[in-house]
């Protein structure tokens, strides 16, 4: 039996369902592809939380459905280590690639803005998302790069060092949001084989 299509959005730190690039992945196949089930779960704050919890979503669908993944910064990140747990195929938007060295300077209260949902983050967190890290790609050809230059959060150099083997849209300019992202869905499917 043919498995039907799934699109798991994984959005970034201190995010939720309702970014942009989520809404316009979720608008794209509601109009053009109503036969793919969209889920955009919000993602718990704490790393290895977030890390049982989509792993538990995933292995829950991936009988019934056919995943293909889409990750922005820190959701990126962990469709790196989906990719390389289950041979998913995922699109990765300026993603983090060292979220524990990055995340360093966030360690104290947080808030997200989306929810407000108010949490600690302390260097044990650091150290969970280190344990997520995927050093060496077991599936790069199920990657694709979408990386902007302009990203002010995030090196970019190191992500398409770290994608090198990958498939990989490098823009000049841009920001971490990804401007421009519209453009993208139809062959963001199309990639992901959904």
């Amino acid at each position: 039996m043919k498995k039907k299509p799934l699109l798991l959005y994984i959005h970034g730190f201190n995010s939720s369902p309702l970014s942009v690039k989520a809404s316009l992945m979720a608008d794209y196949c509601r109009q053009e592809r109503p036969d793919i089930r969209v889920e955009i779960p919000q993602m718990p704050c704490y790393p290895a939380e977030a890390q049982a919890y989509i792993d538990e979503l995933v292995g829950s669908l991936s009988a019934e459905y056919q995943i293909g993944l889409v990750g922005s910064s820190l959701g990126g990140y962990i469709s790196t280590w989906l990719n390389d747990r289950y041979g998913l195929p995922a699109v990765l938007v300026n993603p983090a690639v060292k979220p524990y060295e990055l995340l360093q300077d966030y360690l104290g209260e947080q808030e997200n803005p989306y929810t407000g949902e108010r949490y600690l983050l302390v260097p044990e967190h650091m150290n969970e998302l280190r344990e997520m890290d995927v050093a060496q790609l077991s599936s790069p050809e199920l990657l694709w790069l979408l990386q902007q230059e302009g990203d002010e959060i995030l090196d970019y150099r190191q992500a398409v060092e770290k994608y090198a083997y990958c498939r990989q849209t490098v823009e000049p300019e841009g920001d971490h949001s990804f401007v421009g992202f519209e453009r993208y869905p139809a062959q963001i499917i199309t990639f992901l084989g959904l």
